[in-house]
């Protein structure tokens, strides 16, 4: 078997609710022909409902062609998927939540090329619903422990302080292939390649509908603004799409040779009755 000189890898922002999920399952498959991904990663922690992931929801999104799920602080919002946490490798958990499951893994795939991801969740401005640690010595352990095993590894890191997430990616820089961030939905335009061959982008942003407030029926997040009253936020339901970046790697050596901006919209997707389309179970 030859092993191929590049990978290209697709990392896509948290995946909100059911509009998140369709688009996931209609599209990712044409998105992985067109732009050649080799290996898809996504963070799930906002698929069911908007806060948290159930056993249903991260099995249909792994049937759709995810290959790794990261996850971050509402990681425990539905107790029922501890038992897949600790069965399935495909999802993760944050590394440094004091709790079941991995927080890092290695994939090997059919062409020859293993790759790693570790998953971390941040401190700053963050309200853990699990016991947490400092991520960066864990970090740092994990990816030195990796690279035993490849040279291509990516970090998810969850956290709401770009500058935490910034430090996370510098210390990393020429450790790891990609550091990536998640949490705050919002993509943002510094997506590069650091100096050490790392490549690098605060947010991800959303995979999810766009009609919104970060994913929420925004009427109802701007009636909250403005009465400070406790108002359920909803999933919102229009102008799915995939958010995220694509980073191409050398196979050998791990290092990030280029990283880019990706977006991809659901067609038709302003038919906000459409039966499946709408929350109508809650998920």
């Amino acid at each position: 078997m030859s092993i191929p000189k590049t990978i290209r890898v697709l990392a896509l922002g948290d995946l909100v609710g059911r509009p998140g999920r369709r688009v996931v399952r209609e599209k990712l498959a044409q998105v992985r022909a067109e732009h050649k991904i080799d290996f898809v990663i996504c963070n799930v922690e906002n698929a069911t409902n908007g806060a948290g992931t159930r056993i249903k929801e991260a099995q249909d999104i792994i049937a759709s062609g995810v290959d790794c799920c990261t996850n971050g602080d509402h990681i425990v919002d539905y107790p029922e998927i501890f038992p897949m946490l600790n069965s399935n490798p495909r999802l993760l958990r944050p590394i440094n939540y004091k709790m079941a499951g991995h927080g890092a893994w290695v994939y090997p795939l059919d062409n020859g090329v293993k790759i790693g991801v570790i998953n971390a969740c941040g401190q700053v401005f963050m309200k853990p619903h699990m016991e947490a640690t400092n991520p960066f010595p864990l970090v740092d352990e994990a990816v030195a422990k990796m690279r035993e095993q490849t040279p291509v590894v990516f970090l998810d890191m969850h956290g709401e302080a770009t500058s935490e997430k910034v430090a996370m990616g510098w210390m990393l820089d020429g450790k790891v292939s990609g550091v990536f961030g998640s949490h705050t939905h919002v993509q943002t335009a510094d997506v590069q390649v650091l100096p050490q061959g790392t490549g690098y982008i605060t947010d991800l942003g959303m995979t999810g509908p766009y009609h919104s407030v970060i994913g929420r029926d925004k009427d109802l997040v701007v009636q909250r603004f403005l009465t400070e009253k406790h108002i359920y936020m909803k999933v919102a339901r229009r102008w799915a799409r995939m958010s995220g970046a694509i980073f191409t790697v050398e196979s050998a050596t791990g290092h990030c040779v280029d990283a880019q901006l990706f977006t991809h919209k659901l067609e038709a997707d302003e038919a906000a009755n459409d039966p499946q389309y709408i929350e109508a179970d809650g998920a």
